[in-house]
């Protein structure tokens, strides 16, 4: 069943108040956005400087330099002007508008007479358009503008920055495709497919749908297009800055191009690049009817959410590359897990929704948007992880090669920061995940259980309703119908994994039986105005366990309550924060601290610490049976989204099960 989200892109239909996302939202809308703005003008203290807009000015004429930055240094200002949009729709801002207004100018004065629109080619290599495409993010960042492009016309109605990407789009459409004369080639790094998508839907305009399908088509096709264009270039690579060997066709898997899309039943290579692709072939499943499409979006779904995704919702597990490696290699201290990977994921079950209404894919959305996301932003907003580990020990991040990569305090900006924009522009259109309908089957879905106004259109008619929510906290949600045809329709709601099918479901305080269908609770009747239902699925804390071939957490357990994943701090239980065990057996005690940086539930718990005292300085190994009774502990876990925000320290989620 094909599901419709008309009218919920924008905005304008779905409206958030909630006691726990309310915080999000105003933080990006009010501190957020204002400081990417400041760090894309290189105006933040002690942070990497970004170059993005001074390189637009330069490519504008407005001023004289050389380029700086990352090749895709672009996408930085789309995703911030997007995020700009999408908080435009919920609270108009004359002076940010004013600011994206002036900032649309600029890209406008940047782009060239025919529509080509790129600051690093413009400034940095003229006249090379379109000969590294395989490293060079032409069009990564031509989709990035496209959907900000989307996201601002569909708050502000302006059309300007919209205009400039549909010329651009039709000169691409000038430059690739299957005709004699043009690039039988795609993109090093996907995100235009899902980017013309959008444009598509904005505009009605056929040819951009059909350019999303032949770049999704073209995608490791023979001959391989990658691989011949490195040949072209004798090998030049732009980040090595020399000749390398032409790489194999295989070798395309870390870009997705090593066999055709259709063919691909496990998630490969760099895993945004991996996500943002599948996204797109989600979306013209969808559009297209394609059903060989979606059997490759199912099995790349399982192998991705059920092989190789962290217990937070993270994805990627090297960083050499920031890859996929293979299944059930999660290591928890060298991970990776790339926030914008995470995002990526969360685009790709936002489509399989659309799609078709189970609940695992909500389930991950969940997971992802409730633990790795939130969790790379501080408190302050000011402040990110583009690395979202399970494990930190911070001596190891600061003196251990192999752990550079995971720092153990969040970081104000980035050379390459495309994390930051990314979580600004998810959490500013967070309204449009709550919900989807399935107008034909009369059915209003609830994905997420998130305090909202909506209101949606059915074939029987309109529907208004109201959300109330207690989540994370406390397992209650409230639904108020304001508005209701004269005709029966159906409301699903989901039932989330974590309640271990333990939910139930008043109506107007009465208990209601419901059908239960791919996840969700189903009633289908015929509503009056004012009807309220009650649904409470069963929040408590737990203990979970890995699949025995995820080695990393062999003997171990993770603490999870609702959608919340929990972790030991050294703030709370001191160091080595591997020295302690949790007793499988003991109650797991849930309360709220309101002290906890503006307030929280923690879990506390029965555990044990190794004895130290024994253990003489000098001496690394000593015999087994010189071991001594482990001293009983109580340990206290905070959610992971609120590690680090008090003072450095080590982290763990995965906690040993043994040390009685």
């Amino acid at each position: 069943m094909t599901l419709s989200t008309s009218g919920l892109q924008n905005g304008s239909r779905v409206r958030i108040q909630d006691g726990f996302w309310n915080s999000f939202t105003e933080l990006v809308r009010e501190t957020v956005i204002p400081y990417q703005w400041e760090a894309l003008n290189d105006r933040i203290p002690d942070a990497e400087p970004s170059y993005a807009i001074r390189n637009f000015r330069i490519a504008a004429g407005l001023e004289e330099g050389e380029y700086g930055g990352m090749v895709f240094q672009d996408s930085d200002v789309a995703k911030w002007l997007e995020a700009v949009g999408y908080s435009l729709a919920n609270h108009p801002d004359p002076e940010l508008e004013r600011t994206a207004d002036q900032v649309i100018e600029l890209i406008a004065k940047a782009q060239h007479e025919n529509g080509y629109l790129n600051t690093y080619y413009t400034i940095k290599e003229p006249g090379e358009q379109w000969t590294n495409l395989h490293e060079a993010h032409e069009l990564y960042c031509a989709g990035h503008m496209m959907e900000a492009a989307v996201a601002y016309w569909g708050a502000t109605g302006k059309r300007r920055l919209l205009e400039v990407m549909c010329r651009f789009a039709d000169y691409i459409e000038s430059v690739f495709g299957r005709e004699t004369g043009k690039l039988r080639g795609y993109d090093g790094h996907q995100e235009i497919e899902l980017a013309l998508v959008k444009l598509h839907q904005a505009t009605g305009e056929e040819r951009y749908l059909k350019l999303a399908q032949f770049f999704i088509d073209e995608r490791g096709a023979e001959p391989n297009f990658l691989v011949e264009e490195c040949r072209n270039r004798d090998g030049y690579s732009h980040w090595a800055k020399k000749k390398l060997p032409i790489p194999s066709v295989e070798q395309m898997a870390y870009n997705q191009a090593h066999k055709p899309v259709r063919q691909q039943d496990t998630a490969v290579g760099h895993s945004v690049r991996a996500v943002y692709m599948y996204t797109a072939m989600a979306d013209l499943a969808r559009l297209t009817g394609d059903e060989e499409l979606l059997g490759a979006c199912r099995r790349l779904w399982d192998n991705t959410t059920k092989k190789q995704m962290y217990i937070t919702g993270g994805i990627g597990s090297t960083h050499h590359g920031e890859a996929f490696s293979f299944d059930y290699d999660l290591p928890n201290d060298t991970v990776y897990a790339e926030t914008c990977a995470s995002i990526g994921l969360i685009f790709f079950a936002h489509r399989m929704l659309q799609l078709e209404a189970k609940s695992e894919y909500a389930d991950v959305l969940e997971r992802a948007l409730y633990n790795n996301v939130i969790g790379s932003m501080s408190q302050d907003g000011k402040h990110y992880f583009y690395v979202n580990p399970l494990e930190v020990w911070p001596k190891a991040s600061e003196q251990n090669p192999g752990r550079h990569h995971v720092k153990a305090v969040r970081q104000p900006w980035f050379g390459c920061s495309c994390c930051p924009p990314n979580v600004a522009r998810l959490l500013s259109s967070l309204n449009d995940y709550i919900y989807t309908a399935s107008p034909a089957q009369n059915t209003v879905y609830a994905h997420l259980f998130i305090g909202s106004a909506a209101s949606f259109g059915l074939a029987a008619g309109q529907v208004t309703l109201r959300q109330e929510s207690r989540l994370p906290w406390e397992g209650y949600v409230r639904f108020e119908l304001s508005a209701v045809p004269e005709a029966p329709f159906s409301l699903a709601l989901r039932i989330p994994s974590w309640c271990r099918g333990k939910a139930e479901m008043k109506i107007n305080g009465a208990a209601e039986p419901y059908e239960v269908e791919n996840g969700y609770a189903v009633v289908t009747r015929q509503w009056a105005q004012g009807d309220v239902v009650e649904w409470t699925p069963a929040l408590e804390a737990q203990l979970t366990a890995a699949h025995p071939e995820i080695r990393a957490n062999a003997g171990r357990a993770a603490i999870e309550r609702g959608p919340l994943v929990y972790c030991l701090e050294e703030a709370d239980n001191g160091s080595p924060l591997a020295s302690l065990a949790i007793r499988p057996a003991a109650a797991l005690a849930a309360g709220f601290d309101p002290d906890l940086l503006g307030g929280a539930v923690v879990i506390e718990a029965e555990g044990f610490r190794e004895e130290r005292d024994s253990w003489d300085a000098g001496t690394p190994y000593r015999p087994f049976e010189a071991r001594r009774p482990a001293e009983p502990v109580r340990l206290k876990a905070v959610p992971y989204y609120l590690w680090g925000n008090r003072r450095p320290g080590e982290m763990t989620v995965w906690i040993r099960t043994q040390g009685e």
